[in-house]
């Protein structure tokens, strides 16, 4: 695995909410060096395939790209998604495909059918105070890596849990349709191979990237020129150009994007002493997660 070989940085703040275009979603892109991350296509309001388009048909082949939100479900705690289920996918793109099987007819790649499915729905806490049989009760089921997540100071969610604002169930859910949906286009890690050429995607937790840049997971949002400015210098970034009050979706992928481009040059980042074949190959992980 060659993380040098890298050139083009590219951060995603992802969306699961109802509907066509989000304006939580944003999309930056850094280059080698100190120039400051650009918003690709600044202005316009993405959807979901808008994404899966940028990421299928517009990608550098040297480029590292970072999504936030979660690559699959939590597998190593009960030995299976479902446990118990017959059907249960057996790793991770198995689960991408069911996903997007049961959501076929949904547009936007959108997952009511799923988190509502007869069989399913036991292991999801959904609203209206629905928490299924499976879900496990608490916070409910965690990955490996958001155990380590949590060493870090972070304060992962579940991606079983579908209730409450800072909730990711639903867009990490819509995230796997996607990422089934992209195919052989883009290798995702670790889940593939790293190969020696050709774009990959990743999970990353923008809060991570937040407290490499001087702030505390409790504060990691910005929603001022200022303050990224501040966090892009921290990480030895150009400063944005930008002035004012900014949405935090904006911060969030400039500042990350920076952080990345940092980031995928650090071998150790790339070999968390958790994650095993099997993990790689079910859960996956998120990048910076140690």
């Amino acid at each position: 695995m060659t993380p040098n070989r890298f050139g083009h940085f590219v951060a995603i703040d992802w969306s699961g909410a109802a509907g066509e275009r989000h304006k939580g979603i944003a999309v930056a892109m850094a280059t080698r060096g100190k120039a400051t991350p650009q918003i690709v296509r600044a202005g316009h309001r993405w959807s979901r395939k808008d994404v899966l388009d940028f990421l299928r048909d517009d990608l550098p082949a040297d480029a590292l790209v970072g999504m936030d939100l979660g690559i699959s479900l939590p597998f190593a705690d009960r030995g299976g998604f479902f446990d118990g289920w017959p059907d249960s996918p057996a790793n991770a793109r198995e689960l991408w495909a069911l996903i997007d099987a049961i959501c076929a007819h949904e547009p936007h790649l959108s997952v009511s059918a799923l988190v509502d499915h007869p069989d399913l729905s036991a292991w999801f806490r959904r609203h209206g105070g629905r928490e299924g049989a499976l879900f496990g009760g608490g916070a409910g089921r965690f990955r490996v890596t958001e155990a380590a997540q949590r060493r870090m100071g972070c304060k992962p969610y579940s991606n079983f849990n579908l209730v409450g604002a800072a909730q990711v169930g639903k867009s990490s859910l819509s995230g796997m349709r996607m990422l089934h949906r992209l195919g052989q286009s883009a290798s995702v890690w670790p889940i593939d191979p790293m190969p020696a050429h050709g774009p990959v995607v990743c999970e990353i937790y923008t809060t991570i990237a937040a407290m490499a840049a001087g702030r505390s997971a409790s504060r990691s949002k910005m929603r001022s020129a200022a303050d990224l400015d501040a966090g892009l210098h921290v990480l030895g970034s150009a400063p944005s150009g930008l002035a004012g009050p900014l949405d935090d979706h904006t911060c969030d992928a400039i500042l990350t994007a920076a952080w990345l481009r940092n980031a995928a040059h650090d071998p150790a980042l790339w070999h968390p002493r958790e994650l095993t074949v099997d993990i790689a190959r079910t859960e996956g992980w998120t990048f910076g997660a140690v």
